[in-house]
């Protein structure tokens, strides 16, 4: 995996593990848990390379909208029962290595 690097202003930003899903493609695409970058506003979010906005209640089976491409996709926090798709519980899901044992300890909280 690429070692997405966030600019320098966002070095002591906040951050939480959250599930992302690609949604461009169907209600079923790539899911990953990871570290999500949240701005100083918390309006955006940064994950992996990828800048993220809401689509404020617009979007169809999608919150967020990624700013380059426009691609939707689902974000919220992983759920202690491991079945984050909205179709199809947890199959698929790949679990950042960077954040694996927090998240972990999260969901056998």
């Amino acid at each position: 995996m690429k070692d997405y690097q966030l600019p320098s202003e966002f070095k002591l930003s906040r951050s939480n593990i959250l599930y992302i899903e690609d949604k461009s493609n169907g209600v079923d695409g790539e899911a990953h848990v990871g570290r999500v970058y949240f701005s100083k506003s918390g309006k955006t979010l940064y994950y992996r390379g990828l800048r993220f906005q809401s689509l404020k209640g617009s979007g169809f089976k999608a919150n967020y909208f990624e700013t380059k491409s426009g691609d939707h996709y689902w974000i919220s926090g992983p759920r202690k029962d491991q079945n984050n798709r909205l179709y199809g519980g947890n199959q698929g899901v790949l679990i950042d290595a960077d954040v694996e044992n927090e998240y972990q300890q999260t969901i056998n909280a």
